[in-house]
């Protein structure tokens, strides 16, 4: 059962009572699954309300026709109304002691109409004097996996240490979902929309003492409290990683950010400005986000910026090298001991191996993986990127065995050398059911094992290098 208001520490961030609702009323439509289905797909503990005057029953619980004929106490209110029908609602809701509205409703602020825009004041007038906060309007609400509050069907309950501020309920989902599949586990998530009464201040500030959130990610279209602002993006990014994506930095978006959440974006050269100066972390997609969390999440720490690039061909090699000095890592030559080694097993081909380790050239798999080893051992480098395979060499259904066996060898070779390491594998949109069902099975083992997994090594050097960024072990021109 979830805490109860009463039971949560008085020590516990301000805002830790909206993650613990001991009942969730869904109020409006119900004509899908929607937040009743995902509230119970999550495996919420406490009551949920179907509020709907139409309906007696709604997915095997009792229908009310209204708030006041709820029969037990009710915490958090999900509304799904139009607009005009909240003020009665509000007023349901302050009699019934309810002490968070999550307003699901849109077509308010953000359509720019200057009646909509005072209805969003009013509703949010009435809230507060009743003494109930609003999350919203025009948002998704509220993802904890540990309490079974959800907006995304099928997401896993498993808590992690990720937390998310998003202006957008879309964004968040889609990072919920996508994060999901690659093994990111989130602490809590918040879509809150219009930010008419709690705004990304108020949640970046939870998040900033919230002690099961080690890293912060947020997608911000416009703030409403700009100084303040500023100081806890500060305070967040001393204390842990926080991982920003900037909604509007351009004309055509900043226009779209006004219609979206009636937000105003502010230029884009400010917000470089903004981020540089609190030292927090920017990213110019959801799936740059994405594999920053994954690095920051799944990855051992490198203590430097030297990595070895192992497993791709030749013109693969080529381009690992650009990538990784591009980004600011170190791709350093291999000394000429090791290629005495290298030559031992390897006579005909010992001269032409280097880093990155070019799968061209050294031909067999176990020459592959005895080299492989020799470099994870040596103290040049800091962390390892490995190519599973190149989606071209996949021709054959028989060579997905050695795509597998580099799996397992790249795997067995970092745990027993404790060298952190990402691992490329491509993208299954492959027409062969063979080829994208064994890069399908590939990608799970890895994730499954806790390996961080990038589609491109373009985009598993940019993640990196965004850790080593916050962690000052890269330098501040370093363009990434």
């Amino acid at each position: 059962m979830p805490l109860a208001f009463s039971q949560l520490e008085d020590s516990q961030p301000s805002l830790e009572h909206i993650f613990h609702p001991r009942s969730v009323a869904i109020v409006g439509t119900l004509s899908d699954p929607a937040y009743v289905g995902w509230l119970q797909g999550a495996g919420y503990r406490g009551s949920i309300y179907p509020v709907n005057p139409s309906f007696s029953e709604f997915l095997g619980l009792r229908a009310y026709p209204s708030i006041r004929d709820v029969p037990g106490p009710i915490d958090y209110v999900i509304s799904c109304l139009p607009a005009r029908l909240l003020p009665q609602l509000i007023e349901d809701c302050g009699q019934k002691g309810v002490r968070v509205i999550q307003l699901f409703t849109a077509r308010m602020a953000e359509t720019g109409e200057s009646d909509r825009i005072e209805m969003e004041r009013d509703i949010v007038g009435r809230a507060r004097r009743q003494g109930i906060r609003v999350i919203g309007p025009n948002c998704m609400g509220i993802f904890y996996p540990e309490g079974g509050l959800s907006f995304v069907f099928g997401a896993p309950r498993e808590s992690g240490s990720e937390g998310c501020l998003s202006q957008s309920g879309g964004n968040a989902s889609e990072l919920v979902w996508d994060g999901s599949q690659r093994g990111i586990r989130f602490s809590k998530v918040v879509s809150y929309g219009n930010a008419a009464d709690l705004n990304e201040c108020d949640f970046l500030e939870y998040f900033i003492q919230d002690r099961r959130t080690t890293v912060i990610a947020a997608y911000i279209e416009g703030v409403k409290e700009g100084r303040r602002f500023l100081n806890l993006l500060r305070q967040a990014a001393a204390a842990k990683p926080v991982v920003i994506l900037k909604g509007g930095r351009t004309a055509a978006g900043a226009e779209a950010v006004a219609s979206h959440t009636a937000s105003l974006a502010g230029t884009e050269a400010v917000w470089e400005a903004l981020v540089r100066q609190t030292g927090s972390i920017a990213v110019d997609s959801l799936e740059e986000m994405a594999d920053v969390l994954l690095a920051f999440s799944c990855m051992a720490r490198p203590e430097g910026r030297r990595v070895a690039c192992i497993g791709g061909g030749g013109g693969g090699s080529v381009y690992a090298a650009d990538e990784c000095e591009r980004v600011g890592l170190i791709v350093p030559r291999l000394p000429s001991e090791m290629k005495q080694e290298i030559k031992s097993f390897a006579p005909e081909t010992w001269l032409l191996i280097n880093n990155p380790v070019d799968v061209s050239v050294t031909g067999s798999p176990d020459v592959l993986f005895r080299t492989a080893r020799l470099v994870a051992a040596w103290d040049g480098v800091d962390f390892l990127i490995t190519m599973a395979a190149p989606v071209w060499r996949l021709d054959r259904v028989r060579v997905m065995a050695d795509f597998f066996r580099a799996i397992d060898a790249y795997m067995e070779i970092a745990t027993t050398l404790k060298r952190p390491m990402a691992v490329v594998v491509p993208e299954a949109n492959v027409p062969e059911d063979w080829k994208w069902q064994g890069i399908m099975e590939g990608q799970r083992k890895l994730i499954e094992a806790g390996f961080p997994v990038y589609p491109s090594l373009s985009r598993a050097a940019r993640a990196v290098s965004r850790v080593l960024q916050y962690r000052g072990r890269l330098p501040a021109q370093a363009e990434v």
